[in-house]
């Protein structure tokens, strides 16, 4: 059965908005597990312009199921992710003048750095996922820098504006979870994933967890958190 991580992220946005003490992502992450969430995941930006290290502490005390963090490989963050220990933590692109992350982490291009800054997650026995494209030379480089799990980027797929795109999409998706399997790698998932698009997704060879946050967050305004979760994991199970 595939896993749900629920990502917080614009739990903290919201509070940001206003550099107050409401709404708790802390207090977010509870009723996620209440709710039926196996993973909580957040992404301690270098600008933390949401999540902090406040929030991360907390958690790392708090959340009961499994805690991914998403970050940069940056020495700063490589440090504080030694220091707390998250069960896994997910190596993404960053930069600052994005809105979100655009796109897949390259792995070939910064092999030596993942591969050293995996050594030392292992090491403290911290899973490793590197968040990539379904690019076969990325996955064979996921693979070669010490990864335990791939999370195959869904963003493309997710703004695909037609249906052939969407398929296309799809596909190449496909048929980078089956490549990445066979390389021996644990395939998860995320990225612009919602109510309407994530369950031909389920469909990757192997899949264990799916990361969705925003279209999440964006249903608890109506409904509350407590139902956009278990209306979600109401779609993958």
């Amino acid at each position: 059965m595939v896993k749900l991580g629920v990502n917080i992220d614009h739990v903290a946005t919201v509070r940001e908005a206003r550099k107050g003490r409401e709404p708790d992502p802390v207090w977010a992450a509870a009723v996620c597990e209440l709710a039926g969430a196996d993973i909580i995941t957040v992404h301690l930006r270098e600008d933390r312009r949401h999540v902090n290290d406040r929030d991360l502490r907390l958690l790392k005390e708090t959340v009961s199921t499994k805690l991914n963090l998403e970050m940069a490989d940056t020495p700063e963050i490589v440090a504080i992710a030694l220091e707390v220990r998250p069960e896994q933590v997910t190596l993404v692109p960053e930069k600052r003048e994005e809105v979100t992350t655009e796109g897949g982490l390259d792995v070939r291009g910064n092999l030596k750095s993942l591969s050293a800054a995996a050594g030392k997650f292992r090491e403290a026995g911290i899973l490793v996922s590197y968040f990539i494209d379904p690019d076969f030379d990325q996955l064979a480089a996921a693979r070669d820098a010490g990864a335990d799990f791939v999370e195959l980027h869904t963003g493309s797929y997710a703004t695909a504006a037609v249906e052939a795109e969407v398929e296309a999409e799809l596909s190449k998706l496909l048929a980078g979870a089956e490549k990445g399997a066979e390389l021996g790698l644990r395939i998860n998932a995320g990225h612009g994933l919602n109510y309407l698009n994530v369950r031909p997704v389920l469909a990757l060879a192997g899949l264990e967890e799916l990361h969705i946050g925003h279209s999440i967050v964006s249903r608890a305004v109506f409904s509350g958190l407590d139902r956009a979760v278990r209306e979600m994991l109401s779609l993958l199970h």
